[in-house]
């Protein structure tokens, strides 16, 4: 498993915040709803619609699991879809074809406050967990800002550093660009318990064993992930 074997930290993009076209939204269900889309056909993202190709997507990751995007917004006609992408940099997003993919609703939510080292999960707008973490040292912090959950990955050792799962998320290390996938930032359990509350790690949220377990079983790709100070 290539992710977990990288530890925690690509694709070289060069993405910038893609132009973004005034319309309606996707469809959503309320306030505490997010909009995800995963892949059905191959297709490339682009910088506008239609135009400047930045990246190109297989219905599956480097992982073998299945390619997903957070969607933004939309053209009026819906033929595109402004969606943030799981690729330096950190926020990158792109434009891709709304029938390359299948968008589904996503209710459930996740916070981490870096300085408290915390995690906070919500389902509906709702508080539904809350737990002490690890985070990144000062050497290599924690990335901050607005992800989503892009792969979920079950380590072939559950007894090992990233403990029963990993919750894969759209962010990268700010620091260890030289690693594996470009470092990629997940939350995982871990064997070193001791660790929980500090500031350790190389940029991922460490998190409980018991605690990741459940929040493994509850967290759906698409899920927003915000990193905040």
């Amino acid at each position: 498993m290539a992710l977990l074997a990288a530890g925690c930290g690509g694709m070289r993009s060069g993405v910038e915040g893609a132009v973004k076209q005034k319309c309606a939204p996707p469809a959503a269900h309320g306030a505490n709803v997010a909009i995800g889309a995963v892949v059905t056909r191959p297709l490339s993202a682009f910088r506008t619609p239609g135009r400047h190709a930045i990246a190109r997507f297989g219905l599956l990751n480097v992982n073998g699991v299945d390619t997903v995007f957070a969607v933004l917004g939309q053209t009026c006609d819906g033929t595109w879809l402004h969606v943030q992408l799981p690729v330096r940099p950190n926020g990158a997003t792109g434009w891709v074809r709304g029938d390359h993919v299948h968008q589904f609703a996503v209710r459930t939510r996740i916070v981490v406050d870096v300085s408290a080292r915390t995690v906070r999960f919500f389902r509906d707008g709702k508080l539904v967990a809350r737990t002490r973490a690890a985070v990144g040292s000062s050497a290599t912090p924690t990335p901050l800002g607005r992800y989503y959950v892009n792969q979920r990955l079950i380590p072939t050792d559950p007894g090992g550093p990233f403990g029963p799962g990993a919750i894969g998320i759209s962010a990268f290390s700010p620091v260890l660009t030289g690693w594996a996938q470009g470092g990629p930032v997940a939350i995982h359990g871990t064997n070193e318990p001791w660790s929980i509350g500090h500031a350790v790690s190389n940029g991922c949220i460490r998190i409980p064993n018991a605690v990741v377990k459940r929040m493994f079983a509850r967290t759906p790709a698409g899920t927003p992930v915000i990193i905040e100070a």
